[in-house]
């Protein structure tokens, strides 16, 4: 059997005459139907503006807009032949709608806002633009003219007004195949303002924890100052939606104003003041695409399956408290035992097992609060679904988002000095462990060589250690000096800018506390001689010599991964407050901003022995 090559393949030439004739004598019916067919995007005209409700369910009455191709292909002697045909802009007679396989966006004349509705649930619209010039006022669009519409992409012209003279302003949105759409405000359009029935907003990060604002630990607040960067996700009431907002790099502010309920409290904006640039969103829709889990006490020591079953794979996340602070962890495919700085060893508090989740809550990590469940990249997650990185490098483009995403800040330091070719734990305690193999067989002469070389991973371990530390003194110092200097600009400012230098502060604080105990590199290489020498010559007092020195190897190991550890956890705890703390000030957000920056850059390549998303 042949391959379908369409149409023009089985028609004898007679027929497509016909065929042609009678798209010619009945254009709107065969334009209408052909565009469906053959479109991603379609422009409809409703052919008559919306009065009190909308419903996108019902296209009986509404026309399509013919898109260029097919308008050359309807009449093209005459398009080709007469200029007069160019040029032509098409007159709405209802309200424009843009629809693809993802949404539906209509352009409501007469409230002045642009509606999205997901095609998975067009019975209840998610998302409203409005320019933020106009927001909570009667408002118009005068003018949608197309500056693009070719079945794949469309292109559209807006003009919003308010009624007054100086009330005019326009923005141009574009859409394509994809669930994306851009916004590009005109210069006098000021901010847009994006509103949705938000239950919590997101501000994702790469090498620090997430910022997640809960709009009911803020009752007495109408609106967070919140400190953006690129990317902003909205987990949308119901948890079958995220919304997902990028926008380039430039002098944008963003807020997310809250309703006024004063049960199951929402996010019902969000609101930005922007530079001219342009700002994209998209709609990622999926039954469970977001989970809060309420942790309850007798979640305690036991492993727990909850219900909720992820609806696809990928990075699932949640924070759980964690040494005294919130802290990332990502679900593993299976049930594990970890060690991790600080808190020691414990069980893996979240897991996978063949669609079923797990959490497993105990001292370390406890049932407090809740734990909300989303995703933000890739991990296995099918082809057909989008994440928000996804989104993001589609429209910020990949050279923007490497700085965001920052692939070789994440990458873990290396406390191995001959990588695989050493001792596997080259720790202290690790190597420590090793060598006492060695003694306790009575070797340690014959495999003085083995020997040497694990004393010199200690070493280096110790080393790198000590660099760890004094970077995070140095940035310790250097963020109380930025503080100092930031206070003096703004009295008001004052509250904010204490309460993250009091947390600075337990840096060199928690530094002091430990400084005899972590000793130094000099008494490192005295051990490491001390060591040494026991295997050049065989005697019996080589065991209890080398279990004392063993001690001390590990009592000074043991307290620098205490320190940093405690180093990390504390500049996660400062990356956060800076988030959170600054909500309340407008001033404060441009501080909190330069804090996290600082944070982030000495987060960047973490130790084994601290605390990490990848753990």
């Amino acid at each position: 059997m042949k391959p379908d090559r369409g149409i023009g393949n089985y028609v004898s030439p007679l027929w497509k005459t016909v065929f042609i004739f009678l798209l010619v004598i009945n254009p709107e019916i065969s334009t209408a139907q052909r565009t469906q067919q053959k479109a991603n995007t379609i422009v409809w005209d409703t052919q008559s503006p919306f009065v009190n409700t909308v419903d996108v369910r019902d296209k009986a009455d509404w026309k399509v807009v013919p898109a260029d191709l097919l308008t050359l292909e309807l009449n093209p002697s005459a398009a080709v032949s007469d200029p007069a045909y160019y040029g032509r802009e098409y007159s709405f007679k209802g309200d424009v709608v843009v629809e693809n396989e993802h949404l539906t966006a209509v352009f409501w004349s007469g409230k002045g806002k642009v509606i999205i509705y997901s095609k998975t649930d067009p019975s209840k619209k998610k998302i409203e633009f409005v320019p933020l010039q106009l927001k909570g006022k009667p408002a118009s669009i005068k003018h949608c003219s197309i500056l693009q519409n070719i079945g794949d992409e469309a292109a559209l012209e807006v003009s919003f007004s308010g009624g007054g003279a100086q009330d005019s302003f326009s923005a141009i949105f574009s859409f394509d195949r994809t669930s994306i759409i851009e916004i590009k405000p005109a210069e006098n359009m000021k901010g847009i303002s994006l509103l949705s029935p938000i239950a919590y907003g997101v501000i994702p990060d790469f090498i620090g924890d997430d910022l997640i604002y809960d709009p009911e630990k803020y009752p007495s607040r109408t609106t967070l100052h919140v400190p953006s960067e690129n990317l902003f996700l909205g987990l949308l009431k119901g948890r079958n939606d995220m919304l997902v907002v990028t926008w380039p790099m430039g002098s944008q502010r963003m807020k997310l104003v809250l309703d006024n309920s004063e049960k199951d409290r929402l996010i019902e904006s969000v609101d930005f003041d922007n530079d001219g640039k342009s700002i994209y969103l998209a709609l990622l829709d999926a039954p469970g695409i977001w989970h809060k889990e309420q942790l309850k006490p007798s979640y305690l020591e036991k492993d727990v399956v909850i219900n909720w079953k992820r609806p696809f794979p990928a990075k699932w996340i949640t924070q759980l408290v964690e040494a005294k602070v919130k802290t990332t962890f990502t679900f593993k495919e299976s049930k594990e035992t970890i060690w991790r700085g600080v808190t020691g060893r414990y069980n893996f508090p979240v897991w996978f097992d063949e669609g079923t989740t797990f959490y497993r809550l105990g001292k370390k990590v406890p049932p407090k609060g809740y734990s909300l469940v989303y995703f933000v990249e890739r991990k296995g997650t099918p082809a057909s679904v989008s994440t928000p990185v996804d989104i993001m490098k589609a429209t910020l483009g990949r050279q923007a988002c490497e700085a965001i995403l920052d692939l070789p800040g994440r990458k873990l330091r290396t406390h191995h000095r001959r990588a695989g070719a050493g001792v596997r734990r080259a720790a202290t305690c690790g190597c420590t462990e090793a060598i006492q193999a060695v003694f306790d067989a009575g070797e340690e002469v014959k495999q003085k060589e083995y020997v040497d070389g694990a004393v010199d991973d200690m070493v280096y371990f110790v080393r790198r250690h000590v660099e760890r530390i004094n970077e995070y003194q140095d940035f310790a110092n250097n963020m109380m000096k930025y503080l100092n200097q930031a206070g003096k600009s703004d009295s008001d400012l004052k509250p904010f800018i204490d309460n993250i230098k009091a947390i600075a502060q337990e840096i060199p604080r928690g530094y002091k506390i430990q400084k005899e105990n972590m000793k130094d590199l000099g008494y490192a290489a005295e051990l490491s001689r001390k060591t040494k020498a026991l295997t050049r010559k065989k005697s019996t007092q080589n065991l209890p010599i080398y279990k004392d020195l063993s001690e001390k190897w590990r009592a000074m190991g043991g307290s620098q991964d205490s320190v940093i550890g405690q180093c990390h956890t504390i500049t996660r705890k400062l990356f956060q407050e800076a988030g959170y703390g600054c909500v309340n000030q407008p001033g404060a957000v441009k501080i909190a901003r330069e804090i996290r920056r600082r944070c982030r850059q000495c987060l960047r390549n973490p130790d084994g022995y601290e605390i990490w998303q990848n753990y």
